[in-house]
């Protein structure tokens, strides 16, 4: 219960750490006239990072999910239509 807890307690903080930072170089942006890349880089990218989709699942768990291989073998059997469909007899066509 101890690990569970410690692992936590640093996500959170980790997370409070990343946010002070990046409103830290949103302000320094806005606010100070010779704010430069480094400030613009740490706004960008953790704007950036609110893009990321916070929904996800394991692909296993995921309601619709494809299994592994599905599109390999959906490709090689159209590729198998299409060899028919133009005359797999070996013959040329023509």
């Amino acid at each position: 219960m101890g690990a569970v807890t410690t692992g936590r307690v640093l996500r959170r903080g980790a997370v409070l750490g990343f946010g002070a930072l990046w409103w830290w170089a949103a302000a320094r942006l806005l606010l100070v006239p010779g704010a430069g890349a480094v400030e613009g880089a740490v706004a960008a990218g953790g704007w950036g990072l609110s893009l990321l989709p916070v929904h996800c699942v394991p692909k296993a768990r995921a309601e619709g999910a494809l299994a592994a291989g599905r599109w390999r073998r959906a490709w090689s059997s159209a590729r198998r239509v299409r060899v028919r469909s133009a005359g797999g007899s070996g013959e040329a066509a023509g």
